[in-house]
């Protein structure tokens, strides 16, 4: 790290319209030249099923690991941010997007307010992030919900989830 200040912290990343891989990509490549956050290390790619609104294309998932000087809303507003500037339109729930970032984890933070929720609250929930997230961080635990690598050893079992074997440059 670079100094006592820097966080860690772990975003999700997906994408199910265009070139899928590479608005994952543009993505981590804002994020990297953005002032006060270092990309660090991004998880193997996954096909995934979409959750919510089915009518729709496969998404592909991955998990980035990201040191950073931002506080928390910061760096939602950044990921935010990145969203908007690769296009992304919110009008399904849960619909179509060319990119998708959430928030996961916020160094050891816990925040409930109406504008941002650490850990992510439907995050063990899902396959696509938390098999991922298990490929970086398998010994974080989540409060109340157990560790990531159990987590996502569960999840992978009832939900749909394939590795893009091809993809291990990020």
């Amino acid at each position: 790290m670079n100094s006592i200040t820097d966080i860690i912290a772990y975003i999700g990343l997906g994408s199910n319209m265009g070139d899928k891989v590479a608005n994952i990509r543009k993505a981590l490549a804002v994020l990297d030249i953005s002032k006060g956050v270092w990309v660090k290390r991004v998880a193997p790619y996954y096909y995934t099923a979409p959750i919510g609104y089915t009518g729709q294309d496969w998404f592909v998932n991955t998990v980035a690991e990201l040191e950073t000087k931002l506080s928390p809303y910061d760096l939602l507003y950044l990921l935010l941010d990145v969203e908007n500037r690769l296009g992304r339109v919110r009008t399904i729930p849960w619909g179509p997007r060319t990119i998708d970032l959430d928030l996961l984890i916020y160094g050891h933070e816990e925040i409930n307010t109406s504008g941002l929720m650490l850990p992510h609250p439907n995050m063990h929930e899902r396959a696509f992030v938390m098999v991922p997230l298990a490929v970086l961080a398998p010994e974080v635990e989540l409060p109340g919900r157990g560790k990531v690598v159990e987590l996502a050893s569960l999840l992978a079992r009832d939900q749909l989830i394939m590795k893009m074997e091809s993809l291990n440059d990020h």
